[in-house]
């Protein structure tokens, strides 16, 4: 283990504002699904519908963008602060259009929610909640293009106090507005909507004054003009951000899946599943952080070409990554009962059937969920090596077999062709999850040792081999 610890150290030290970050992101949905709660489960099954349609667009934006980090890691390591700088603005730009483009699929998609066979209170309450967390993709589109920049220079701390503000705008907000504190309206559920839409604009306005105001950074913002344009660069861009977005896509659209079918089991396995969600999303982002450093750090080592640290690199961070999830599992387990009722009102006496209901599904839901923690893990750091190795097709095909094949297929048969109703969705997730991990991994080891291979030309990636 010696030679692994600094590199757990240096993980660690990488990923934490990473993680701080993503877990920011994450409280944003989960506050809004605590306080949206309270006000009716009802309720929170709309929000939850409307919430998880977005998701896939931020999703795609996010998955989209991912590739611009291990550029900008690699060009930083070879100490090319121009082309860096060009890299920033076409960023911004490709990740603005891409902001407008999932505002505009989302708002188009809303005539096929009537067909999704939900129920009549619940879309009537989400179409509206939809509309405005939407448009909060455009300014979070925007900020990802700064986000993925700083990253790929390894200042990962500056979108974590980004997301820190924009949560405490967040939690402001929702509570002014769903419950119509001083002069304000009551909202209800629609004020988390705007509370949402109002952080994701703090949140890049932030950004925006950190790149503007600190000298360190003067050499990315001087003489900003259209000569940096450079439709080449676009399209590289867009050759390995398509199926990077495809991955997230094809994982997120399976547990958004997980929203669409336990609708179709009622309100009260919807807002369970909603809780239940919510919850193992948190020990995700443990992961996600590891994998993102994996990407910057590999990014960077692929520069130097240095792939037998790539692979220390890697093994440091799966060892990482199973000690702790190994250790979110067994809370999850011990606490899976007591979870749920954070997210309900015990005190309505009016409600107490239903939300009881909803504790007892929530409860089965988690200890599933404590089975796919480390599966979990693994796959999200393997996938971001990957990236950080730019290697992207073969990864794309496999998150779409184990995903929608064999993880959404398990879900629909377990679900409506055995007595295991809302249980059997989530044991499809731990199928699609545990496939994807062996698979990300079985490719990971091909590249590696073909990287490694003295046959490998010089400078050559997997992406040429």
């Amino acid at each position: 283990m010696k030679k692994y610890l600094p590199e757990f150290k240096y993980n660690i030290q990488l990923a934490y504002p990473i993680v701080l970050s993503m877990l920011g992101h994450t409280l944003v949905s989960v506050i809004d699904s605590i306080m949206v709660g309270k006000v009716g489960a009802q309720e929170l099954a709309a929000a939850s519908f409307a919430s998880s349609m977005v998701f896939l667009g931020v999703s795609m934006i996010a998955g989209f963008s991912s590739v611009i980090t291990p550029l900008v890691a690699k060009t930083h390591a070879e100490g090319d602060a121009d082309e860096n700088q060009k890299i920033l603005y076409n960023s911004v730009i490709l990740c603005t259009l891409s902001g407008l483009l999932m505002f505009a699929l989302l708002y188009g998609f809303k005539p096929f929610m009537y067909v999704m066979n939900q129920t009549k209170e619940v879309e009537e309450l989400a179409l509206p909640f939809l509309d405005v967390i939407a448009f909060s993709l455009i300014p979070l589109g925007v900020f990802q293009g700064f986000k993925q920049f700083f990253e790929g220079l390894s200042l990962t701390k500056y979108s974590m106090y980004a997301t820190l503000i924009s949560n405490v705008v967040n939690v402001f907000f929702n509570y002014v507005l769903i419950y119509g504190i001083w002069f304000l309206p009551k909202m209800g559920m629609m004020g988390a909507a705007y509370g949402t839409l109002l952080s994701r604009f703090v949140m890049l306005a932030y950004i925006v004054f950190v790149l503007f105001s600190q000298e360190k950074f003067r050499i990315y913002v001087q003489n900003i003009s259209r000569r940096l344009w450079d439709s080449l660069w676009m399209k590289k861009v867009f050759n390995l951000g398509f199926p990077a977005s495809m991955q997230s896509l094809f994982e997120v659209g399976l547990f958004t899946g997980t929203v669409w079918l336990s609708g179709m089991l009622g309100a009260e396995s919807q807002a369970a599943n909603q809780v239940a969600l919510s919850i193992v999303s948190f020990p995700f982002m443990f992961g996600f952080g590891l994998s993102i450093a994996g990407v910057i750090r590999v990014g960077s080592l692929m520069g130097k070409k240095d792939y037998e640290k790539i692979q220390l690199v890697t093994e440091s961070s799966l060892i990482l990554t199973l000690g702790m999830y190994v250790f979110f599992a067994l809370l999850l387990f011990l606490f899976c009962y007591d979870i749920p009722w954070w997210f309900l009102d015990k005190n309505d006496t009016s409600k107490w059937a239903m939300n009881e209901e909803v504790v007892f599904i929530g409860a089965k839901l988690l200890l599933i969920g404590s089975l796919f923690q480390i599966v979990d893990g693994v796959q999200v750091v393997i996938l971001g090596i990957l990236k950080g190795l730019q290697d992207m097709k073969i990864p794309m095909y496999i998150t779409f077999v184990s995903y929608w094949v064999v993880g959404f297929g398990l879900s629909i048969f377990l679900a409506f062709y055995t007595p295991l109703k809302i249980e059997g969705i989530w044991y499809g997730l731990v199928g699609g999850l545990t496939t994807a991990a062996s698979l990300l991994y079985w490719r990971y080891a091909i590249v590696i040792k073909r990287l490694r291979s003295p046959l490998t030309p010089e400078g050559g990636t997997n992406l040429e081999i």
